[in-house]
C-alpha cells in the first residue's frame, strides 16, 4: 500500500515551520514581521487552523518569499515537460473560496512560474507590501472583471487585459459582484 501524499494544509504547516526555522525566527519574530498573531501561526503549524489567502500572503511577506513557496513541496521530483492538470497543486481559501492552481513550478533558469487563480464573485484579497525579495507579476485576465489596486493606483481589468506590477506595494484583488473571475499570474523572481 502506498502512502497518500500530504494534504495542502500539511504542506503549508511544514513549509512555514521549515522556513521560520531556516531563518532562525521565533513565533514572536515572525508575528511581528507578518502582522499575523503568534497564536494563529502556531495553530497553522500544528494543523489546528487552515489559513486564508490574506494570512498566507502576510506570512509569505514576513518570510520574504513568494506565496508559492508556502504552497509547493520542495522535495525533488522527476522533471517532466508535461504537467497534467490533475498533477498541479491546488489550494482553496477556506473563507472566500479563492482557488490557486500551481500551473508551472518555479523554473530556476528563467525565474518564472505560472499560477492560475479563480476568484469568486465579490471576493477581495489584500496582500501587504513584501518586506524583502519583492518580485514582479504579469496578470492576464482570462474571464470576468477584476479590480487590482497596486499602492495608490486602481486598475479595472476586463477579460483579455494584461497588467504588469510588483509586490513592492500593497496589492488588492477584487472580483466583480456580478460574477467571479479567472486569471493567470506569471510570477517573475529576480535571478541570482
Amino acid at each position: 500500500m502506498t502512502a497518500s501524499p500530504p494534504s495542502i494544509d500539511d504542506l503549508i504547516a511544514r513549509r512555514i515551520a521549515q522556513l521560520r526555522t531556516q531563518q532562525r525566527l521565533s513565533l514572536a519574530q515572525l508575528a511581528e514581521r507578518s502582522g499575523v498573531s503568534k497564536a494563529m501561526i502556531s495553530k497553522i503549524e500544528r494543523l489546528e487552523s487552515s489559513p486564508t489567502a490574506v494570512v498566507l500572503g502576510k506570512l509569505a511577506a514576513g518570510l520574504g518569499i513568494a506565496l508559492t513557496e508556502l504552497l509547493a513541496d520542495d522535495t525533488p521530483d522527476d522533471a517532466s515537460r508535461l504537467r497534467r492538470r490533475d498533477e498541479q497543486e491546488t489550494w482553496r481559501d477556506p473563507s472566500t473560496g479563492y482557488l490557486r492552481r500551481q500551473v508551472a513550478e518555479l523554473d530556476e533558469a528563467s525565474g518564472s512560474e505560472l499560477v492560475e487563480i479563480d476568484l469568486p464573485a465579490g471576493s477581495r484579497i489584500d496582500y501587504p507590501r513584501w518586506q524583502a525579495n519583492a518580485y514582479r507579476q504579469r496578470l492576464w485576465l482570462l474571464e470576468g472583471e477584476l479590480q487590482v489596486t497596486y499602492g495608490e493606483q486602481v486598475y479595472q481589468l476586463q477579460s483579455g487585459d494584461h497588467l504588469d506590477f510588483a509586490v513592492d506595494q500593497p496589492v488588492s484583488f477584487v472580483a466583480s459582484d456580478a460574477r467571479g473571475c479567472r486569471y493567470l499570474l506569471n510570477i517573475l523572481h529576480a535571478r541570482t
